[in-house]
């Protein structure tokens, strides 16, 4: 089973980081409950297939942008907090935000990304 530490950095970088579909799929079905929602400032989607859309839509929209952590990772009980950056790959980052998850029986089942504004 993997730890809360574990899943925030998969959901970071070997989902929302990751450009080859078949290894963010693979990533998604290990990090997530089935049922998995994540919310933004623009949506909320549900499940694997709207969740794999919605990281797809991202990266799709900054090519050569790349996620990385921003800060310390933060655990408390089953919920997990990870600052992160979005930018071109060896720049400053364009926008920051933070990934708040609560997790349960060893995956993701909800994702809250806030974005970091001023």
């Amino acid at each position: 089973m993997a730890t809360i530490e574990q899943l925030m950095y998969a959901n970071l970088l070997e989902v929302f980081n990751e450009r080859d579909p078949e290894r963010r799929r693979a990533a998604i079905t290990r990090t997530y409950a089935p049922g998995v929602r994540f919310a933004d400032p623009e949506e909320v989607v549900v499940r694997y297939d709207a969740l794999d859309a919605k990281a797809q839509k991202i990266l799709d929209e900054a090519p050569g942008f790349v996620f990385s952590p921003d800060g310390p990772l933060l655990i408390s009980h089953d919920l997990g907090h990870l600052p992160w950056a979005f930018g071109p790959e060896g720049r400053p980052p364009v926008v920051r935000g933070i990934d708040i998850a609560l997790i349960a029986d060893g995956l993701i089942t909800h994702v809250h990304t806030l974005l970091i504004t001023g």
